[in-house]
């Protein structure tokens, strides 16, 4: 029909929207929102705004056994509140410290790691762990360093290599008397070493409690009305109108998370106040499969 035309007389896209949304044949779509990543904090101006955490590199003991110090420090005043031995560098090794320091020291805002287990996996949903959700739950913001960027911890690298120095050149006979060494360093590097970046003060000098308790009891999470509450299940998904499977983290088995919808089939899942992924629902009916969250929108 529009043969009987010249290219000057066809209405452009733009004018043909606008008489249609005019006479209500149309409905305008919701803009979805690039959701903005968290990174880490790496000039704070207040001590307990951002901890590091990392376990240095393993060593052999005497008794020809590993050790993994497990380090954690406020990035601030880089006051380290522990090196602790560990035989593994596993969850419960790690949430066990981490609940001790808590304890003592109080929370900060951001914990910032590498992509090791057990803090982080650059194959999970935002590259969040078991631990890493301990620490959401706590109303701590887990980070990341970028993968293989270890610079971008580099006042933790720094002091790892004092730590190898003065612990492990040479390394104690067993576990016990090895923690006794990473003590020593530990109390040395707080109270005695004057840093030139601290204008030669000490770590203890410059450092300060948080004001921000260690919680006791994890507490329940209210979403807002206009969320779907889900279960994850044992295999780490959520059921989607009884016929389809979204699969989120097994590290959240058991817990509940939120579903926001954004318009056009959309649906934006989070943890608690923590955004993890979208998911599209119309790929769901077509496809008839099980389907991952993906972080970004093409």
């Amino acid at each position: 029909m529009f043969n009987d035309f010249t290219a000057q007389e066809v209405p452009s896209v733009v004018t043909v929207h606008k008489i249609l949304k005019k006479n209500g044949l149309v409905c305008p779509q919701k803009r979805l929102r690039r959701v903005k990543p968290v990174y880490p904090i790496f000039d704070p101006r207040s001590c307990n705004e951002v901890w590091s955490a990392d376990y240095k590199g393993k060593f052999l003991m005497g008794n020809k056994i590993y050790c993994h110090p497990l380090t954690i420090a406020d990035s601030k005043s880089r006051f380290p509140f522990t090196a602790k031995g560990h035989y593994h560098e596993n969850l419960r090794s790690a949430k066990a410290e981490f609940t001790k320091v808590f304890r003592t020291f109080g929370i900060p805002r951001q914990i910032h790691t590498d992509n090791g287990s057990p803090f982080g996996s650059v194959r999970a949903i935002q590259r969040f762990t078991q631990l890493s959700y301990w620490f959401i739950e706590l109303g701590i913001t887990a980070v990341f360093s970028d993968p293989a960027h270890p610079e971008q911890n580099g006042r933790h690298e720094r002091m790892h290599r004092d730590l190898k120095a003065a612990s492990a050149k040479p390394s104690a006979y067993d576990l016990k008397a090895q923690q006794r060494r990473l003590n020593h360093f530990v109390k040395e590097y707080n109270h005695i070493r004057p840093h030139e970046a601290l204008n030669m003060k000490t770590p203890a000098d410059m450092h300060d409690f948080s004001t921000r308790p260690c919680l006791q009891k994890i507490p329940n999470f209210d979403y807002d009305t206009h969320y779907k509450v889900l279960k994850v299940t044992k295999n780490g998904s959520i059921r989607w109108k009884s016929y389809y499977w979204v699969y989120v983290t097994a590290a959240l088995m058991g817990k509940y998370v939120g579903i926001q919808d954004i318009g056009n089939g959309i649906w934006r899942v989070y943890y608690r106040n923590i955004f993890l992924g979208f998911f599209d629902e119309k790929y769901l009916r077509n496809k008839e499969q099980a389907t991952r969250l993906e972080t970004n929108l093409v």
